[in-house]
């Protein structure tokens, strides 16, 4: 069922001069928030002129320079628009409307600011910005609100990409489903490797343009389910075209297509804000969150004794201590984290009644010794609330770790493939039962770490866990029944092994996401999760033999370990600069994060852990990095026209120097090795040369941040931004697919004329 994409980013900001877009449209998407950031923060500084007295000629000028600049940005702008509405007919109307409006609302602005000719620019003759300071306000909110709608016009247009995309991915999944030969399955199955990868560049990009981290959460997690389901769907069907009779054969398969579909169905909700049947999301509160907002409620007492009443205070402390039993009923809680957290809610409706008496006495009557006890009260209950924090923040980690550890062998899952191989059915019954066993506490351990995630973000990966290992067990033991009942069979055998593969891998994501909550208990920031696209072209070839993935063994990890733990430290230094930072949507901010990020993902896997798991994700990782890089120059160039001309020759310099260590990292990453020390030689090429180029990060984040308080701190006036950079129009236009020549009318390329609108700098 096709969605549509009625609903994506818009705008709901303003800036200090009053200036703000249509309060009906929400931007979500960073791409369009930083679109407009240069056009708000340059009209503002345009209206928010000072008014002299007396005006030199070089201040008029410069005025009527800004006009005039604007609307001829406009007018390049609205050409993209029209060409956007011809290429798109379902959005011409609105589109054509949206253009007409910023194409006079430019119009206005440059007759408003048409100042320098006049001798009296105030004179009651000619309206000017002077005269009509109103007008310009109305113009300029115009210009944004209508700038804006074409923006999030143009981004409909991504999200009806990843609908098609979408579409041919479920009818493609449809195909496979019913074929009955293997000669058949081959050719569909290759055309399905090829969309599903294209569904992964399309959805990978909306991930990490979305603005809203709990969506980015719940879009990770819901590619990380068809990334892991590709393999499983291969291996499934295959194992059900060669046992085609077989019923558990038969279970697992469907097993797989259900999930995908959901995965599929679960994106297209995100990118489009909707949900089946009109139906809300409904959150589980956590005992986190609902511990931080009562403490928040519980502190607002000292600056108003009126804001919420004493029912209000209790009801939520009363649904805080109802999660608290998913504690103290699990089997899996030992008896000492129950006991003390009983005590502890206990202890906390006893400290609530303290405090509601104070606070119903202090609100008769105002005397000081009355406020004090009632500060005493308020700490009091803040201090019994995060012992109760810490007290089940113990119990979830701990178990956890328990099991992890418990759990590491997988004497299980080796119990399973073996008796399968036997085809010994009775062994295999009573293995299946340890596993939902297993199951069973390994879906409990993640409802608990829910509680104490800390994050909106990580406790959608918790809830992404707990699905995970509710799906997967019984598709392991599905395949391992197939197995049992066909006990020579080579896709049998390789089929229960990819199941296998996905619960152990689940396991070991487990293990991050665990320290990821203690990193958040404890106050420091969270590992970075980078995300990992699904297989390039070519993975799933066309006689389905997929590349054995290498991984580093232990004395290849001791090798690089201490220039691992350099990118780490580096790591840390990086994302220290860009803290200081006011400005955190800054593009070389938003850049030096990212690679700090990559940075980070290639040090865990230094370690053999996070989210790379082998050297061929090492070396895409690598790849990626060195793009971002290169991205950053182009930022440094662009910044460099803002600098003092002294300072220029610095920036670029460095800029360059960026761009050569980028291109060298690409050309290591993307060079291929034979061999086990020739793999190992690459990753410490790779490794290296990430180092260098976070080396030189480190020094170009404090220099630009100095230039940029240098520049503001300087005796003011206006600068022209640069001119429109003519190479990234032939980037856009050299597309030859047709989803290039799309995108060729989409946000790209609007940011670039937007980017024209940026005439005036606020030093």
């Amino acid at each position: 069922m096709a969605t549509s994409p009625c609903s994506s980013s818009g705008v709901s900001s303003s800036s200090s001069s009053g200036l703000g877009a249509d309060a009906g449209l929400e931007i979500r998407t960073r791409s369009v928030e930083q679109t407009l950031v240069p056009l708000v923060s340059q009209i503002t500084t345009l209206i928010n002129h000072k008014d002299k007295p007396k005006r030199s000629d070089k201040t008029l000028q410069a005025i009527q320079r800004v006009g005039q600049a604007v609307n001829l940005a406009v007018g390049r702008f609205v050409t993209v628009g029209e060409a956007i509405a011809n290429e798109n007919h379902e959005l011409k109307e609105e589109m054509s409307v949206a253009c007409i409006e910023a194409r006079r609302a430019g119009e206005t602005i440059a007759q408003l600011t048409d100042v320098a000719s006049l001798d009296h620019p105030e004179s009651d003759s000619h309206i000017t910005i002077f005269t009509d300071k109103t007008g310009v306000v109305k113009a300029a909110r115009l210009l944004l609100s209508s700038v804006t709608k074409v923006l999030v016009l143009a981004d409909r247009i991504v999200i009806k990409q990843i609908i098609t995309s979408r579409n041919k991915v479920l009818a493609t999944m449809e195909q496979l489903e019913k074929v009955s030969s293997f000669q058949e399955f081959v050719q569909i199955f290759s055309q399905f490797g090829n969309e599903m990868v294209e569904f992964a560049h399309l959805t990978g990009d909306r991930q990490n343009d979305l603005k809203d981290e709990k969506k980015k959460a719940r879009m990770a997690a819901s590619r990380a389910v068809l990334e892991k389901c590709t393999m499983m769907l291969l291996t499934a069907s295959k194992t059900c075209l060669r046992h085609p009779d077989c019923e558990s054969a038969r279970i697992n398969k469907d097993g797989v297509f259900h999930r995908m579909r959901l995965a599929l169905e679960q994106v297209i909700e995100i990118v489009t804000d909707s949900r089946p049947n009109g139906e809300s999301e409904m959150a589980p509160i956590s005992i986190y969150s609902g511990i931080k907002e009562f403490k928040n409620k519980v502190e607002g007492l000292r600056e108003n004794l009126y804001f919420l009443s004493k029912e209000n205070l209790s009801t939520m402390l009363e649904v805080i201590l109802e999660h608290t039993e998913d504690f103290t009923d699990s089997a899996y809680t030992s008896h000492e984290h129950r006991e003390h957290i009983l005590e502890l809610s206990k202890q906390a409706k006893m400290e609530l009644e303290q405090l509601v008496s104070v606070w119903m006495q202090a609100q008769n009557q105002k005397t000081k010794d009355l406020m004090e006890d009632l500060e005493v009260a308020i700490l009091k209950t803040c201090q019994c609330m995060n012992e109760l924090k810490r007290e089940v923040h113990s119990a979830a980690t701990s178990l956890a770790a328990d099991l992890l550890k418990y759990h590491t062998d997988h004497m299980v899952l080796k119990a399973l493939k073996i008796t399968g191989v036997e085809g010994n059915l009775e062994a295999v019954a009573e293995y299946t039962c340890k596993l939902s066993e297993q199951k069973e506490q390994l879906v409990e351990m993640c409802r608990l770490l829910r509680h104490v995630s800390g994050t909106e973000p990580l406790e959608i990966t918790c809830i992404h866990a707990e699905d995970t290992f509710q799906v997967t067990g019984p598709q392991i033991i599905s395949a391992a029944e197939t197995l049992a009942l066909h006990p020579s069979s080579k896709i049998a055998k390789e089929n229960l092994e990819v199941f296998c593969e996905a619960w152990e891998s689940q396991l070991s994501d487990m293990s991050m996401l665990l320290r990821e909550i203690n990193d958040v208990f404890e106050g420091r920031r969270g590992e970075k999760r980078v995300y990992l696209s699904l297989p390039r072209p070519g993975k799933h070839n066309a006689n389905l033999k997929a590349l054995k993935p290498v991984k580093l063994d232990t004395e290849e990890q001791a090798k690089i370990a201490k220039l691992g733990l350099e990118l780490h430290l580096l790591t840390s230094d990086v994302d220290s600069e860009t803290e200081k930072w006011e400005d955190q949507e800054n593009e070389i901010v938003q850049h030096g994060q990212g690679m700090s990020s990559m940075a980070y993902s290639m040090y865990l896997f230094t370690r053999g852990e996070g989210l790379l798991k082998t050297t061929q994700d090492l070396f895409h990782q690598a790849e990626i990095f060195a793009t971002e890089g290169t991205k950053l120059a182009s930022a440094l160039h662009a910044f460099s026209d803002q600098v003092h001309d002294d300072d220029k020759p610095l920036v670029l310099l460095e800029a360059e120097k960026l761009i050569s260590m980028c291109k060298q990292l690409q050309i290591t990453a993307k060079a291929s090795a034979q061999g086990k020390s020739a793999t190992f030689t690459k990753v410490d090429a790779c490794i290296l040369k990430t180092r260098n180029v976070m080396t030189l990060i480190c020094q170009l984040l404090p220099l630009c941040c100095k230039l940029l308080r240098k520049n503001k701190a300087g005796n003011g006036g206006l600068k022209p931004a640069p001119p429109w950079r003519e190479d990234k129009i032939r980037t856009g236009t050299n597309a030859r697919t047709p989803e290039r020549r799309a995108e060729t009318f989409g946000i790209k390329s609007l940011e670039n004329h937007v980017t024209n609108m940026t005439f005036l700098e606020s030093k």
